[in-house]
């Protein structure tokens, strides 16, 4: 083999690796800078915030909208898992999951634990009675001496149980099981969110209950996605896509969509 030929071979040869490596490069390169998919905890009886829907067996509603809406903005993948209400923020700071998006309402005891983003919607507590219940219940005071509940996990029973004026505070795992008992007449009055109950009582979920008309709510807070204490770089990441859904005007939408 001359030695111009053993040069031109060379010369390919290295082009040919050249060109391979180039390739890898880039793949490598795609492949770090491809967007990263978050976990997401969601609760299965939050409706219309998040529930399960039986005919998909996904979970969906206004806070599953919303953080898909996000991470379409920002420029990531989410995963929406079901947990349970009162094990969200555990699974969160046990690192089972990165994002609540659930109808959590913002508090100063769940902020020194974990990280609230902006808000996406605020509203305050609902007082749901029977539904043949005629007293006018302006406050809390007005259920002095009675036997009242609420759901496990929420301020809700925080606020029942501090107010100190009840006979017995019950605590439920779902508002389902709270309106039940109050139904049956087993409690005279149960507190949840406000949205949530009015919602399920158009679609006749409740049954033999109602929303006291004219209950005005002492705890009105923020509803916001949620991130592990600390976690900065999430929390800016989340913050700039609700900016740019508020902005666009998808958040709205997605609230009109679920008639909260």
């Amino acid at each position: 083999m001359s030695v111009v030929s053993f040069s031109r071979r060379f010369t390919l040869g290295a082009a040919l690796v050249g060109c391979m490596l180039g390739t890898a490069s880039f793949a490598w390169a795609q492949g770090a800078g491809a967007p990263a998919t978050y976990n997401v905890g969601a609760t299965a009886t939050g409706v219309p915030f998040t529930f399960l829907d039986v005919k998909t067996n996904s979970i969906q509603g206004m806070m599953v909208d919303t953080v898909n809406a996000v991470a379409k903005a920002g420029g990531f993948n989410v995963n929406v898992q079901q947990t349970v209400f009162s094990a969200l923020i555990p699974s969160l700071t046990s690192n089972k999951i990165d994002i609540i998006s659930a109808a959590m309402l913002k508090t100063p005891a769940r902020a020194q634990v974990v990280d609230f983003s902006d808000p996406v919607y605020s509203y305050g507590e609902g007082l749901i009675v029977k539904a043949d219940d005629a007293k006018n219940y302006a406050t809390l005071d007005d259920l002095k001496g009675e036997v009242v509940g609420a759901q496990v996990g929420t301020v809700f029973l925080d606020m029942l149980n501090k107010k100190g004026i009840f006979k017995e505070v019950r605590s439920y795992d779902s508002v389902a099981d709270m309106t039940r008992d109050l139904a049956l007449g087993r409690i005279k009055a149960g507190l949840g969110d406000q949205p949530i109950i009015a919602y399920q009582i158009r679609q006749h979920t409740f049954q033999g209950v109602k929303l006291a008309p004219n209950y005005k709510p002492a705890n009105v807070g923020d509803v916001c996605l949620v991130v592990r204490k600390g976690d900065t770089e999430t929390l800016n990441r989340l913050n700039k896509a609700i900016a740019q859904i508020k902005a666009d005007g998808t958040l709205d939408a997605i609230v009109k969509k679920w008639g909260i």
